[in-house]
Order: structure tokens, then C-alpha cells, then sequence
């Protein structure tokens, strides 16, 4: 079948099939920085991460640069902002509903999001949901784009696992498009979408991207998106079934996701 058929088949753009991310060698050092500077302090705009690259790595960018790199990574600062991100054209502004929410029980609210996850020459993009009574990660996927269609690729496997009563994400592209949300409204999945504004309404999924990367990628150097594959495929079962987490009273995300 040629690729066309399939692109056409699955909805997707045959753009996409050929792309991969190319920075140059210095773009992609401050890249892995800019990763590190985040990952420990996730509240830092452009200017303290500027100055950060400067003092950190011996890395002197002028502010414009690091906020197209930023760009690139899909970060913005932790902190109050008059906008967290730029949702799909036209589409409708769902309602922040987990405000003094008690979170009491498993599939209660999923919480998903990207992060960057750096290659030896390159990245990719790691979606996850994430079970914000347990802390149980019901599926994530890897992208070498930002496209939508990695993003409903693990909203559909999650969905086939279980089905949530709340879905909260930011209000990014990908998470406010109408293919995406129609996955949701199918399952009569209530959609929470983080106001503007807001710092802390994704903080579970951020505290998982920190885990991550400290427990896994750092240590590992993934040299193509195959290798991200494999490792992750081995730390997120570790994760969910042996890894016991204080805040749960020192039991693995497992135990209590079924209970």
C-alpha cells in the first residue's frame, strides 16, 4: 500500500511520515539544557533561563533564541500567565472543574500532557495519561512531532483500558481539536480544561515528567526514538508496579489504581 493510501487511511499528514526534527549541534545542546533547567525548575521563564544556560552551561543566548528553543520543547514557565498555551482555531473554552474537587477514587480525573524527550542527535515527544488518585500512568506514546495524532493514538488506548469521569489537560492544540475531543464526548467524558492563569492544574503530570527524566532518560542517553521506545516500555511498567510512592502512603501506583 502506498503511502499515500495510508496517510489518507489514517488521517494523517503524509508531511508528517517524513519528517524528523533537525537542529543544528549547538540548537541542540541548548535544547537538552534548556530540558535540564526546566525539569529542575519549571518556573523559570526566558530571562531566568537565559541567564541559566549563561551561569549553568557556558551557554550565551540572547533572550529571543531561548524563547524559540523554549518554543520548540513546548514549555512555558510554571507561574501565573495570561495565557498557557495556544489552543486549537475556534474551538470551544471548556470549564477548569477540578477546583477543591476531592480526588477519592481510581478513573476519578486523567491528567495528560507533552513533554520533550532528548536523542543523542535530535528529540522527540512523550504524551502520557496519567490517574491522578493513584498516580497509575493507563498508557503514554511517543512522537517525533507535536501533531495531534499521537496524542489521540494514546487517548484511544487509554480509553479501550477505561474510561474516565474527568479528562484535564491544558488547552493545547492537540488537546483541543475536534477530532480529539469528539474521542472524549464519544465515552461521555467530562472535559477540564487548566485555566489561564493557572499554575498548579497539571502538577501530577509535571511531577511525572521529573521522575522520568531523572529516573530514566537521563541515565540512559537514548540514541534514536526506537531506543526511547524500549526503555520507556521497560521504566513505565517499574513505574506503576514496583515504584512506591510516599504521597501513597509508600504503595505502588498499582496497588491502589485497583483497589
Amino acid at each position: 500500500m502506498s503511502i499515500v493510501r495510508q496517510t489518507r487511511l489514517l488521517n494523517i499528514s503524509r508531511g508528517s511520515i517524513y519528517y524528523a526534527p533537525r537542529v543544528d549541534a549547538e540548537d541542540l545542546r541548548a535544547l537538552h539544557a534548556l530540558d535540564e533547567l526546566y525539569t529542575k525548575r519549571p518556573y523559570y521563564g526566558s530571562r531566568r533561563m537565559r541567564y541559566g544556560l549563561r551561569d549553568d552551561y557556558n551557554m550565551l543566548l540572547g533572550r529571543d533564541h531561548v524563547r524559540r528553543l523554549m518554543k520548540v520543547l513546548g514549555i512555558v514557565a510554571i507561574s501565573p500567565k495570561k495565557n498557557t498555551s495556544i489552543p486549537a482555531p475556534g474551538h470551544t473554552i471548556y470549564p477548569y472543574l477540578l477546583r477543591n474537587l476531592p480526588i477519592i477514587r481510581p478513573n476519578q480525573v486523567w491528567g495528560t500532557d507533552i513533554t520533550y524527550i532528548r536523542l543523542t542527535h535530535g528529540f522527540c515527544y512523550l504524551t502520557a495519561f496519567l490517574d491522578w488518585y493513584s498516580r497509575y500512568v493507563i498508557t503514554w506514546e511517543l512522537s517525533e512531532t507535536m501533531e495531534k495524532e499521537f496524542c489521540m493514538t494514546a487517548l484511544r488506548s487509554a480509553l479501550q483500558r477505561a474510561t474516565p469521569e474527568i479528562h484535564n489537560s491544558d488547552q493545547g492544540s492537540q488537546f483541543t481539536s475536534a477530532d480529539y475531543l469528539h474521542l472524549l464526548k464519544a465515552d461521555q467524558v467530562q472535559i477540564s480544561m487548566d485555566g489561564r492563569g493557572r499554575c498548579m492544574d497539571n502538577i501530577f503530570t509535571e511531577r511525572l515528567w521529573r521522575t522520568v527524566k531523572y529516573e530514566e532518560v537521563y541515565l540512559k542517553e537514548y540514541r534514536t526514538i526506537e531506543d526511547a521506545r524500549n526503555g520507556l516500555s521497560d521504566y513505565f511498567p517499574f513505574y506503576n508496579e514496583q515504584r512506591r510512592h510516599q504521597g501513597l502512603g509508600y504503595k505502588t501506583p498499582s496497588e491502589v489504581y485497583r483497589t
